[in-house]
């Protein structure tokens, strides 16, 4: 008789290299493995493949969707600006949608019952895995190895990893966890645990210290913009893709991109979090740039909540939700005239904007100026200030009735 199937999110790291044993051991599965290339610099995914199969897989596949990422993901977050907690660039919530897409995608062309994934008990991308599948296909069952194995430290992993023969990349000496993608990193664990603890300067790899002396002068770069989406930089055509790749380096050259927050989890814990976001945090910023320059006012603050909203709900594992869905519709119909081009400095772990442009711009120099050019109507603001300001001044007539006149 056939064993049952089960698609495994593998990453080829400690928890998902242990869990294709465990899942063997434990529930008499066969486990099929599935790697997802969305940009991650520091695997081999091949070399992951085979360690799969070695490790046990029945199967081992690996996807590179790096451009289906880019086109269908990434592009949303940027023009969402999307910022959790008004810092974070969604480094690892932006990859699990896709991630579980294609979870699904496989189950269902294997036949498999099951889909699993190496998340711990109180992070969010077990939220993010669990509740994206269940929208994509809510009778596939899930299977959750490290909520219910009973190696409770990353120590207790690395000796069953080490009994059995499991290679694994961490080792007692560096214990540290990273998540990346095209979008990132995202670095946790080991000293980083205690937030009073400067994260040692080893952890970082696309990022230089801007205290250091490689770049001594500003650097200066423009990026072009197309509804919302950059195609250009310094005037030469690029992909999405490619600018991301290009800003990464840029940027990380220059020490740009590094954020250590204190995150609040959506199962209500805080985590010490280090992020290295070079280019993320580069296209964001000159995005945000161009839409001051060509969004209304009324529009622009309007959106500002939106972004919030939208953030949270991607945080939260909400991709695929019906207000979300709806929140793209409202942000993508704000970006056809968010065209242009922006200017950034770059020195010493800074992005400055210092230049816009814009076929759409609603920046009127006459307007603005207060040289002899000014064409705006002084005079106008006298009755603007009388209506603007009137119930106000009713309100106040009416607090002298009640002796509170003057008082906040």
């Amino acid at each position: 008789m056939s064993k049952e199937k089960v698609i495994l999110a593998y990453s080829g790291g400690l928890d998902t290299s242990v869990a294709i044993q465990w899942l063997k051991e434990e529930k008499n599965v066969d486990v099929i493995a599935l790697a997802i290339d969305v940009g991650q610099e520091r695997q081999d995914l091949e070399v992951v493949r085979q360690k799969a199969l070695g490790i046990g897989a029945v199967e081992s596949i690996v996807k590179d969707v790096r451009e289906e990422y880019v086109e269908e993901f990434i592009a949303k977050a940027l023009k969402a600006n999307a910022l959790y907690e008004n810092k974070y660039p969604l480094v690892s919530a932006m990859s699990r949608p896709i991630i579980v897409k294609h979870l699904v995608e496989e189950a269902h062309r294997h036949q498999a019952k099951y889909i699993a994934h190496g998340c711990t008990g109180k992070g969010n991308d077990q939220v993010r895995f669990e509740v994206g599948i269940a929208a994509l296909d809510p009778d596939i069952e899930i299977m959750a190895p490290v909520r219910e194995w009973d190696l409770h430290t990353r120590e207790q992993e690395m000796e069953y990893a080490e009994a059995r023969g499991i290679p694994v990349p961490t080792t007692k000496k560096s214990p540290y966890s990273i998540d990346d993608n095209l979008w990132g990193r995202a670095i946790e664990c080991g000293v980083l645990e205690d937030p009073w603890v400067e994260p040692p300067a080893d952890i970082y790899t696309l990022t230089a210290d801007a205290r250091g002396h490689q770049c001594d002068d500003p650097e200066y770069v423009e990026l072009s913009f197309e509804q919302g989406i950059p195609v250009a930089l310094n005037g030469e055509i690029m992909s999405f893709h490619e600018v991301i790749n290009c800003m990464n380096e840029l940027a990380g050259k220059h020490g740009f991109g590094r954020i250590d927050m204190i995150e609040n989890r959506l199962i209500g814990v805080k985590s010490r979090e280090i992020y290295e976001v070079p280019g993320a945090l580069t296209l964001i910023t000159a995005h945000k740039a161009l839409e001051d320059l060509c969004l209304e006012r009324d529009l622009l603050h309007y959106k500002l909540q939106i972004e919030q909203k939208w953030s949270e709900l991607v945080y939260n594992g909400m991709w695929y939700s019906p207000l979300k869905e709806a929140l793209d519709g409202f942000i993508e119909s704000t970006q056809q005239l968010v065209t242009g081009d922006v200017r950034l400095r770059f020195f010493k772990g800074s992005c400055v904007t210092v230049g816009r442009r814009s076929p759409y711009s609603l920046y009127d120099y006459n307007l603005a100026t207060y040289d002899e050019s000014d064409s705006f109507d002084h005079k106008a603001a006298k009755g603007f200030i009388d209506l603007h300001g009137l119930p106000t001044k009713v309100w106040a007539r009416q607090r002298r009735k009640v002796g509170k006149e003057g008082e906040v």
